[in-house]
């Protein structure tokens, strides 16, 4: 059976941390379908359309022998649930899909739209992100929505989005994304943000 993880992000900017995570997951299903998309519990200071076009530089970094990732637009939508109902109209119903999310959205899992309809049709794969925990009570919270789910054995790079926007610390950033970022003048800290 081919598997395919759904990887979608509201990234404002994508990192260093998700190419790191789009790698290793390249090694481990068939396909990797990668999407960015608003969070609809966060606000957002840079428009969805640009968030695409740095995710899609990310993933045009990524040189994977299989060449098994890819960005998909289609499956950008504020409710996964519609995510996996458009990657099934794409991929079929004979395809094992894993949702993968980072730790930071355990504990908000349950409060997503039909999410044990959700939980029903996709495996879940947390990804551990630095400051964020993951409790046992959160994953056995889930495990009672009927979720399959597993914890990723990966070490991401203690980098986020954040820092970048508030810091203009670059280092988090791989340079192509840097450079679309300050091609398009998308955030005020570039400015200060030493150059490589």
């Amino acid at each position: 059976m081919n598997t395919i993880a759904l990887f979608g992000t509201s990234a404002d900017p994508p990192t260093a941390g998700h190419k790191a995570i789009l790698k290793w997951l390249c090694d481990r299903y068939d396909g990797i379908a990668a999407w960015a998309s608003d969070n609809p519990f966060k606000s957002h200071q840079t428009p969805l359309e640009h968030r695409k076009r740095m995710l899609r530089v990310l993933i045009s970094e990524i040189d994977t022998p299989q060449n098994n990732i890819a960005l998909h637009e289609e499956l950008s939508s504020g409710r996964t649930l519609e995510t996996v109902k458009k990657a099934k109209e794409i991929w079929g119903e004979e395809v094992e899909y894993t949702l993968i999310i980072g730790s930071d959205l355990v504990s908000q899992l349950p409060k997503w739209y039909e999410v044990e309809k959700l939980l029903a049709q996709v495996q879940l794969l947390v990804v551990p992100r630095p400051g964020y925990e993951i409790n046992d009570e959160d994953i056995q919270r889930l495990r009672q929505l009927g979720a399959r789910v597993e914890v990723a054995d990966l070490q991401v790079p203690a980098v986020s989005s954040t820092e970048y926007r508030e810091k203009g610390d670059s280092e988090v950033l791989t340079p192509p994304v840097e450079d679309y970022i300050h091609q398009e003048q998308l955030y005020e800290c570039q400015n200060a943000a030493p150059s490589r």
